[in-house]
């Protein structure tokens, strides 16, 4: 058994059952998705059908009763009416033939309405006056409809069925005497055929089997011409959407209406309602059948030509397991089992050739550690060789040149730094102090053709700026200014509090040649990340300044706008900037780091 079991338990079997299993799920997921959807869809589309069939069918009602009213309106405003009744109610009996005058009037308004049995006049004590016979409105219908009449003054209300002729509805309305500032003179009532209400025809067969039906509160059928006395009141008591009925299952949608209090009840059967997901989950069924065959002969195929393939390959790769790797020269006539093996044969020959290159790079590594080991100089000799100089220059009196040699050994070593002070950072009096040993050793070199004067505030001395932050200025107008005037230049470093509270402003002035308005613009767009301004690198140190401040005071929180230059021609250049007075948290994280190296 556990053999069998072996053998069973092969690759391609289980990517076979895998796709088998993937695709069932897929389907009865995607089966059952769909089913719920579409079966949402058409139960919301059937009953908004139901909903707009029944908003239709009460306003059929709607217009039907509103004729009635205005029919009955007109004869209680006629003024043979009016005069019939103000005379009875001024106690002036009226005579036969006046009442039979009333039979012209009546007539005329029933032959625009067929479905008007009848119309009947009351005196305001309830007697008879039209027809002419006997009779009171007390027999006629109950107090209640009397007492709802009065509270109405003058709306039509709607009885229901006539008592004494069970296939007539009977509506009735105050008649409101307009000489006598609308008292009460009589009432007007009318006998309507039910068959005038018949919305439908209830029970008729159709496709949809649809049943619109008009119900009183007491559960009486009124429009339709058969028999009221089926009692449809647990249907209106009932809150369930769906009920049942005649021994149907039906959904029901209830309508109340305002004018006349009776309800409209659409009935639609469930079948018609469901009709369509019968059809939707035998299609679903016959689709998913066929499509899960499908599936398994592909499957089948599928996991064939999968195994196979990799069955050669691991073949062809245990030939290379003890030994250096080798293409496999097996000649294969499938296409995928030659594409496997020319990926195989590419990949061996491509970690072959990774091999060669990593042992030709650790070797040139090597050489290179060797030869940057070799190369490696300690500044102190620089240091050590510019001081035996100056003790040489000093053997032999030359003071001056020896004064030369010792301001560029400071400089170096500002510059470079000593291993005890890597520090980015400087206060403004020590940067002050690397600017002065720079002039002075362009002064040497110019000679009177160059003139400076440094301010430096004594509350800024302490101000913490990057290292060579104001340097490539001064000679940027030593280079472009003082070198490129004829006669005396002028360089001024003045760093003041500036008008920001918190901020230190640093300007650096020359009476060079200025520049036109072309060439500060570029430099100004220079500045800003465009294009050098010449080919020469004219503005990159003051490039290298601008990138400098945006770095360490952007890494501060603090932003700063940069340098602004402004020049003219003939009249010379200003550069300035502002810097935190406080240095920001780039320069105290520095400071804490720098501490804990020491």
């Amino acid at each position: 058994m556990l053999q069998r079991f072996r053998e069973l338990n092969t690759l391609r079997n289980q990517i076979f059952i895998g796709f088998l299993l993937v695709m069932l799920i897929i389907i009865l997921v995607s089966g059952a998705f769909v089913y719920d959807r579409v079966s949402i869809l058409l139960k919301n589309n059937a009953e908004r059908h139901i909903q707009q069939t029944a908003v239709q069918a009460n306003g059929r009602l709607d217009a039907l009763t509103g004729q009635i009213d205005g029919l009955m309106e007109q004869v209680a405003n006629h003024p043979t009416v009016q005069q019939l009744l103000l005379e009875e109610l001024d106690g002036n009996e009226v005579s036969f033939n006046q009442r039979q005058s009333l039979l012209q009037i009546v007539s005329s308004y029933q032959a625009y309405m067929p479905s008007v049995g009848s119309l009947e006049l009351y005196t305001a004590d309830y007697r008879l006056l039209f027809p002419i016979k006997e009779g009171s409105l007390e027999s006629r219908i109950n107090e209640q409809h009397i007492s709802e009449a009065n509270a109405q003054k003058g709306r039509l209300v709607w009885i229901g069925v006539d008592p004494h002729d069970d296939q007539s509805l009977l509506a009735i309305r105050q008649v409101s005497l307009m000489d006598r500032w609308f008292s009460r003179g009589g009432y007007l009532m009318a006998r309507i055929q039910r068959s005038y209400f018949q919305l439908d025809d209830p029970f008729s067969g159709s496709d949809s089997g649809e049943s619109v039906l008009l119900v009183n509160d007491e559960g009486q059928l009124l429009g339709s011409s058969g028999t009221p006395q089926e009692d449809l009141l647990p249907l209106l008591e009932s809150g369930d959407q769906t009920v049942s009925f005649r021994g149907k299952e039906y959904v029901q949608v209830k309508l109340r209406s305002d004018k006349t209090s009776w309800t409209l009840l659409v009935l639609t059967p469930v079948s018609y309602v469901t009709k369509g997901l019968s059809v939707l989950r035998t299609v679903l069924l016959v689709s998913g059948g066929i499509g899960t065959l499908l599936f398994l002969i592909i499957s089948f195929l599928l996991s064939t030509m999968i195994t196979r393939p990799i069955i050669h390959l691991i073949r062809a790769m245990r030939k290379s397991r003890m030994g250096v790797l080798t293409p496999n020269s097996q000649k294969v006539s499938t296409m995928e089992l030659r594409e496997l093996n020319n990926t195989y044969n590419g990949m061996v020959a491509n970690i072959n050739d990774l091999i060669r290159v990593v042992y030709e790079k650790e070797v040139l590594q090597s050489r290179t550690e060797l030869k940057a080991l070799q190369a490696q100089i300690n500044p102190h000799f620089l240091f050590n060789t510019l001081e035996a100089f100056n003790w040489s220059l000093e053997e032999k009196g030359e003071e001056e040149l020896a004064g030369l040699v010792v301001m560029m050994s400071r400089l170096f070593r500002y510059i470079m730094g000593s291993p005890h002070n890597k520090d980015e950072w400087v206060t403004l009096s020590e940067e002050v102090e690397q600017i002065r040993r720079y002039l002075r050793i362009m002064e040497m070199r110019m000679g009177e053709r160059l003139s400076w004067d440094i301010r430096l505030d004594p509350h800024e001395a302490a101000v913490p700026v990057p290292k060579l932050l104001i340097q490539p200025i001064v000679e940027n107008a030593i280079l472009h200014g003082v070198e490129s005037r004829v006669g005396k230049g002028v360089i001024e470093v003045i760093i003041t509090p500036s008008s920001r509270k918190g901020w230190t402003s640093v300007e650096v002035s020359d009476n060079g040649p200025g520049m036109d308005e072309a060439t500060l613009l570029a430099l100004r767009d220079a500045l800003d990340g465009g294009p050098p301004v010449s080919a020469k690198g004219s503005g990159v140190g003051l490039v290298n300044v601008q990138r400098r401040l945006k770095l360490y005071y952007a890494e501060a929180g603090m932003k700063t706008e940069g340098l602004i230059v402004e020049s003219r021609r003939s009249e010379g250049t200003v550069i300035r900037f502002e810097i935190p007075s406080n240095g920001g948290d780039t320069y105290e994280s520095g400071q804490q780091d720098d501490s804990n190296r020491r």
